[in-house]
């Protein structure tokens, strides 16, 4: 696993679409209950409230871990590095610890964009990069045209939906997946069998659905606005799901069920 999905940054806190009040609250919250690594988006629209807030919140830079992601209307040789620059003055940070192509380019040549991102870190404007919502052909052809290892593929996870493929293109490739809509936007909870599995360990629905996760080699992203939530979303290294349980789970994910499908926004794949 990749140093920067390790440890503490293996939970991170995810903003989206988080604004205003409702921002600073929660990552207030959320470093209160633990969290250090944080993720957001020029597409989301808050890198300066995020970046406010991270600078306001008691803890030394060096110690946080920042994720912001690259618009695909900013994968041109004129408008890229400007972006990345324009979102690291709004986070108020002169490098991001990880930077990520938010989708794939339309039209699926991804080696445009992964050179773009590339000449990013080479100018020191990331530590590490990665990229998001790739199918398992995106990332052998990442892994091919990049010199340095991504650090991540951040992609729709959790216990509704399929991602074998994708978990073995990690495998193939060494680009570590990560998660993001990790309790299907509420969904996992019209399932029964989380709650039941969390009786015998004493943990919600959601922090056995986190822990799903987690053990199957995926470091997470999770949003709340709840202080409580947030904090019992972290709460999930101090046990461990049974090869049974994980078995009874992996059987949900012949549900289907997907959020973000092919044709939802100009830049989803056709996914695996």
């Amino acid at each position: 696993m990749n140093i920067y999905f390790q440890k503490s940054f293996q939970r991170g806190f995810g903003t989206f679409p988080l604004k205003g009040d409702d921002l600073r609250n929660a990552i207030d919250a959320a470093v209160d209950a633990g969290y250090r690594a944080f993720d957001t988006a020029q597409m989301y629209g808050n890198e300066a409230e995020t970046g406010a807030a991270l600078a306001a919140c008691g803890v030394a830079r060096q110690n946080l871990c920042i994720t912001t992601k690259v618009h695909p209307d900013n994968y041109t040789p004129e408008k890229f590095l400007p972006s990345v620059e324009a979102s690291l003055k709004a986070l108020q940070i002169d490098r991001v610890d990880v930077l990520l192509l938010h989708w794939p380019p339309v039209g699926g040549d991804v080696g445009p964009s992964l050179r773009l991102l590339q000449s990013a870190k080479e100018k020191g404007l990331a530590d590490a990069i990665g990229v998001s919502n790739y199918t398992a052909k995106m990332m052998r052809e990442a892994r091919a045209i990049l010199d340095v290892l991504p650090v991540t593929n951040q992609i729709e996870f959790h216990p509704l939906l399929n991602q074998q493929k994708l978990l073995a293109a990690a495998t193939e490739t060494g680009i570590p997946l990560s998660s993001y809509a990790s309790v299907a936007r509420g969904e996992v909870f019209k399932h029964s069998l989380f709650a039941e599995i969390g009786k015998g360990y004493d943990k919600s629905a959601a922090q056995v659905v986190l822990r799903w996760i987690l053990q199957k080699g995926v470091p997470l992203n999770t949003m709340s606005t709840k202080s409580e939530n947030i904090r019992a979303n972290f709460e999930i290294m101090d046990f461990t799901l049974s090869s049974i349980d994980m078995d009874r789970i992996d059987t949900l994910t012949s549900t289907g069920y997907r959020i973000v499908k092919t044709g939802l926004l100009p830049w989803v794949p056709e996914w695996d």
